[in-house]
């Protein structure tokens, strides 16, 4: 594990540009992370990694072939973009690459509405872009969770 600064290279890629690999890293690091660190079974595999206008956004170290941090952003048929599947690996936390990833998507949609499900201990973080709480807490795969809008 490491345990001190490291440089992190953002990538960003459309779902039809992903090699299998790519793809397959992503996957095993949410599964690392929501299912077995936060013991959370959910149905992971929906159908939008691949979907023509879903992005997929990471930071990894040059020459790792593992991701670091990762979020999906996802095209709704409203026009509107979701962020998603925000996810950083136990060793690289505490760094600011989520920040950094969420940056890099709202950049990226620009003066478009965004949506989000956030887990409602990270809503403040959240709301440091400019996300507002949308109606009451739910559980969605045992956690509680808030939904959360940034409007343009």
């Amino acid at each position: 594990m490491r345990t001190s600064p490291f440089h992190a290279t953002l990538r960003r890629q459309w779902a039809a540009d992903l090699t299998t690999a790519q793809l397959y890293a992503f996957l095993r690091l949410r599964s690392e992370v929501f299912v077995i660190e936060q013991s959370s079974i959910y149905r992971d595999l929906d159908g939008r990694d691949l979907e023509p206008g879903t992005r997929h956004f990471w930071l990894e170290v040059d020459g790792e072939p593992e991701p670091l941090a990762y979020l999906r952003l996802v095209e709704e048929p409203d026009g509107t973009f979701r962020i998603g599947r925000v996810v950083t690996g136990r060793a690289a936390r505490g760094r600011g690459y989520s920040r950094r990833l969420v940056e890099a998507a709202l950049s990226e949609v620009g003066r478009v509405d965004c949506v989000l499900d956030a887990q409602t201990y990270i809503a403040d973080f959240y709301g440091s872009f400019g996300f507002v709480t949308e109606g009451d807490e739910f559980i969605e795969d045992g956690i509680p969770h808030l939904r959360m809008r940034r409007s343009r």
